[in-house]
C-alpha cells in the first residue's frame, strides 16, 4: 500500500488560472487563510457552501500530514454597502435600523455563525481574528502604504493610488481584467470623491459625525477599508507570503484583487501562493435572493421547513448534498435534488453499517480490487479536490458492501479493515458527515417489515404458491427492493 505522505496534490490556482502541483513553502506545514463573514445577517446557505468547501480542504491536509494554521477572520466593521466606498457600514446600519449598539449586531450574528457551522460539522480554525482586535496593525500598514508611496490623504480619509501601483505593477492580475476597462466602467462620481481616480479604494474613511463605528487615526477619526482588514490579519498570522488563500469567487473582485495590490505594494509578495475560490449556490436556477423570495436558510431546511421544500432534512444530508459537486461549479438546489443526496446519503451510512455489524471473514480473496479502489479515492482529492469523483468512488464500495452482504461477494480479513478504516476515514474525517439517528430508526424499521414480507414470501413458495411468491419479488422490484434468493433463505438490496 502506498502512504498518505507520497501524496501528490495539485490544486487549481486562481492566480495562474490553472492546476499546480501544491508545494507549501515550509516543509510539512501549511499557511491558510480564508475570508470570513461579515457578520450583519444571518449566514445562508451560499456562505455555508463556501466554508464547507474550505473544511474539506482543510481537513484533507490534516490527513495527509501537514500541520495547517488555518487563520478565518471575521469582519466586524468596514465593509461598505457598495465597492465605491461609499454609503453605511453595514454592521452601522443594521444597529440602527434594529435600535442596537453595533456590538449587538456583531455578537449575535456571530454566534449565528458559529452555530450553524457546529450543525454542519464544520471544524473551527485554528485562529478566528476580528477587524476591531487589530487596527493597529491596520493603522500601520497604511502608514506604510502612504511612505512607499501607493497611498494618499485627503480629508482625513486615505486611498490606495490604483493607477500609480499599476505603472510598476499589474491590478487586474487575479481576476485577469484590465485597468482601462476598470476605468471605463467605474462610475463617475462628479466632483463628488476624495480619489484621484475613480477605480481608488478607501484604506480608511473620515467618519461622519452620526457614523458610530469610529476610531482614532492619524488622519482622522473613522474607520479601516474592508480590504485592508484581510491583509493585516493574515501578515499577522501567516506572514508577509503564506501557502493558501481562500473565499468565495464573488470576493475574487475587488476584495481580493485589493488584498494582492496591498500586500504587493507594501511586501513585494503576492500574499498567497495559491489563490482558491468556491463558487456559488442557486436556488431553482435563480440566484439567491431575500428580496425575491428564492432564498432558503440553513433553520428552514433542517428544522422549520420552507414553502419551497416538501420535507426537512438533515444537515449532513444538505452538506452531502453540496459535495457532490466540485467546489469551483456553480451548483443548484432544489427539492428534487436533496431528495437525490438524502437517498444517497443513507445508502453509504447503511453500507457502513453493514460493515461495522460483519462478522464472517474466513476468505483468503478478495472480489474487489481494495488497493486500486484506494487509490483512486486518494486520486480525487489529489486532483484538486475532487469531491464529486470521491463520491461516486465510494459508491463503488457501497455495491461491493451490498454484495457482500448477501453473499454474492467475499472479501479476506485484511481488505476488510482495509476498506472499513478508508471509507470511514473519507466519509467521516475528510468529508466531515455524520451519522443520524432518523435513517438509521428508519432502516431498522424496513429491515424488520422486509423481513416479515420475505418471511410470507417463503411460505408462499413452500406451498407452491408461486404466482404469490412472484407476485410480492416484482411489487418489491418496483419499490426499488431486489429479493435475492438461495438455497437456505432470501434477502434483499436496496438498488
Amino acid at each position: 500500500m502506498f502512504s498518505k505522505k507520497s501524496q501528490a496534490l495539485s490544486i487549481y490556482n486562481s492566480l495562474s488560472g490553472k492546476k499546480e502541483f501544491f508545494t507549501p513553502i515550509l516543509k510539512d506545514h501549511v499557511g491558510m487563510y480564508v475570508c470570513g463573514p461579515t457578520v450583519y445577517s444571518n449566514v445562508h446557505l451560499g456562505n455555508i457552501r463556501t466554508f464547507t468547501s474550505f473544511d474539506v480542504i482543510y481537513r484533507y491536509l490534516t490527513h495527509l500530514g501537514y500541520k495547517v494554521r488555518y487563520v478565518r477572520n471575521i469582519t466586524d466593521v468596514g465593509h461598505l454597502e457598495n465597492d465605491e466606498d461609499q454609503g453605511e457600514d453595514r454592521i452601522s446600519k443594521k444597529a440602527r435600523l434594529e435600535n442596537l449598539e453595533p456590538m449587538e449586531v456583531v455578537h449575535r450574528y456571530t454566534n449565528d455563525f458559529h452555530e450553524k457551522l457546529r450543525k454542519f460539522n464544520l471544524l473551527s480554525p485554528n485562529i478566528e481574528p476580528v477587524a476591531t482586535g487589530h487596527l493597529i496593525e491596520q493603522i500601520e500598514l497604511i502608514k506604510s502604504l502612504i511612505k512607499k508611496g501607493f497611498a494618499y490623504e485627503v480629508n482625513g480619509s486615505v486611498y490606495f493610488d490604483v493607477v500609480k501601483y499599476n505603472t510598476t505593477n499589474n491590478y487586474g492580475i487575479l481576476s485577469k481584467r484590465k485597468i482601462e476597462d476598470l476605468i471605463h466602467n467605474t462610475r463617475s462620481l462628479d466632483g463628488q470623491s476624495d480619489k484621484k481616480n475613480p477605480q481608488d479604494f478607501a484604506l480608511w474613511k473620515k467618519a461622519e459625525p452620526k457614523h458610530i463605528m469610529k476610531w482614532d487615526s492619524p488622519w482622522s477619526k473613522g474607520f479601516p477599508g474592508w480590504h485592508l482588514e484581510c491583509t493585516a490579519m493574515s501578515k499577522k498570522y501567516l506572514g508577509d507570503n503564506f501557502d493558501i488563500h481562500g473565499g468565495g469567487m464573488d470576493l475574487k473582485f475587488p476584495h481580493h484583487e485589493c488584498e494582492i495590490a496591498q500586500s504587493k505594494a507594501c511586501f513585494g509578495t503576492h500574499a498567497a501562493n495559491y489563490w482558491m475560490h468556491a463558487n456559488m449556490l442557486t436556488l431553482n436556477g435563480q440566484k439567491m435572493s431575500k428580496s425575491t423570495g428564492n432564498n432558503i436558510l440553513p433553520d428552514e431546511i433542517f428544522s422549520k421547513g420552507s414553502p419551497l421544500l416538501s420535507k426537512t432534512f438533515s444537515e449532513s444530508s444538505v452538506k452531502f448534498f453540496m459535495l457532490q459537486a466540485h467546489y469551483r461549479s456553480v451548483l443548484d438546489l432544489s427539492n428534487d435534488a436533496l431528495l437525490a443526496s438524502e437517498k444517497g446519503f443513507n445508502k453509504i451510512i447503511d453500507a457502513i453499517n453493514i460493515l461495522e455489524n460483519f462478522k464472517s471473514y474466513g476468505e483468503k480473496t478478495t472480489d474487489f480490487d481494495i488497493e486500486k479502489w484506494v487509490k483512486s479515492c486518494y486520486d480525487a482529492m489529489n486532483d484538486d479536490f475532487n469531491t464529486p469523483i470521491l463520491i461516486a468512488n465510494i459508491f463503488e464500495a457501497v455495491k461491493f458492501i451490498n454484495k457482500i452482504k448477501v453473499g454474492s461477494e467475499k472479501i479476506s480479513e485484511k481488505d476488510y479493515k482495509i476498506l472499513t478504516d478508508t471509507i470511514n476515514s473519507f466519509v467521516f474525517n475528510i468529508m466531515g458527515l455524520k451519522k443520524t439517528n432518523t435513517p438509521s430508526d428508519a432502516n431498522n424499521k424496513l429491515d424488520e417489515v422486509i423481513d416479515i414480507i420475505l418471511e410470507l414470501r417463503n411460505d408462499a413458495r413452500k406451498n407452491k404458491d408461486f404466482s404469490l411468491s412472484d407476485k410480492i419479488r416484482d411489487m418489491l422490484k418496483d419499490k426499488g427492493i431486489s429479493i435475492n434468493d438461495s438455497d437456505k433463505n432470501s434477502s434483499y438490496t436496496i438498488d
